[in-house]
């Protein structure tokens, strides 16, 4: 069966995109709602630099609608770490602060590395093994970005498999020595598209929007894709996910 297909962003507070995709006098407190109902999915990028309260976690559920869907980017205590397995304190601190609350609106969670980390495979399992499957009954699924040529090995696509996590599908057009790893290792495919410019207004032409797209479809035959615009051309992000929510209704 075909999964689903959920397109977004990094956030949803970022000025340049007043009067650009928010509408002009649209209050502050009203952006989520609005990018909510506009894009499908987002990817929480604050939880990366610190912790929220459960208000915080139960009121972004509730500003969103039904089948909307977050994705939420794991500390950087959890991974900027020389020994990885040793960090399971700063795990159940991450995942205790209360983003369970979203229910059926949480996604997956993405542990982003940083370029120097190297892939170690007896560290990176050790670290694998401390990842739940689900956590106040609600269903945990994990991704993993790297961003060093050594994880460009079949003995990493073998792990993440082995542990049923994704692997980050990232692609930065001025990072050529980030792996670009399109490999099948769970059910569902997380990937992070960071190539957008801000002299094309949906922020990719016409025909890379069509092979994202297709791309896109092609992934969903394995289970369920969260694809986001990062990066690159900030400003024209949301244009771009729009567009290519637009694509994937045809």
């Amino acid at each position: 069966m075909t999964g689903s297909i959920h397109i977004g962003v990094g956030g949803w507070t970022f000025e340049p995109w007043r009067g650009v995709f928010y509408p002009e006098g649209l209050t502050q407190k009203r952006e989520l709602e609005f990018a909510s109902r506009a894009l499908t999915s987002i990817e929480i990028n604050g939880t990366y630099y610190s912790t929220f309260k459960p208000d915080s976690w139960m009121k972004w559920r509730d500003e969103t609608p039904d089948g909307f869907v977050f994705a939420v980017k794991a500390s950087r205590f959890c991974t900027n770490r020389k020994v990885l397995s040793e960090g399971g304190e700063s795990f159940d601190r991450f995942l205790s602060q209360g983003l369970t609350l979203l229910g059926d609106k949480l996604g997956p969670i993405n542990w982003q590395f940083m370029g120097t980390k190297k892939f170690d495979a007896e560290d990176f399992e050790g670290f694998l093994k401390l990842l739940p499957r689900e956590k106040d009954g609600v269903r945990l699924r994990h991704a993993l970005e790297v961003r060093n040529p050594s994880f460009a090995t079949e003995q990493f696509h073998d792990l993440a498999r082995k542990y049923g996590a994704a692997v980050v599908y990232a692609v930065d057009d001025e990072e050529p020595t980030w792996p670009r790893i399109d490999e099948a290792t769970a059910d569902f495919r997380y990937a992070r598209l960071m190539s957008s410019r801000e002299d094309e207004p949906t922020g990719m032409t016409a025909d890379e929007l069509d092979a994202v797209a297709n791309q896109a479809r092609a992934w969903a035959e394995g289970g369920d894709v969260f694809a986001y615009f990062i990066s690159g051309a900030k400003v024209r992000n949301p244009a771009a996910a729009v567009a290519l929510i637009e694509r994937l209704k045809t």
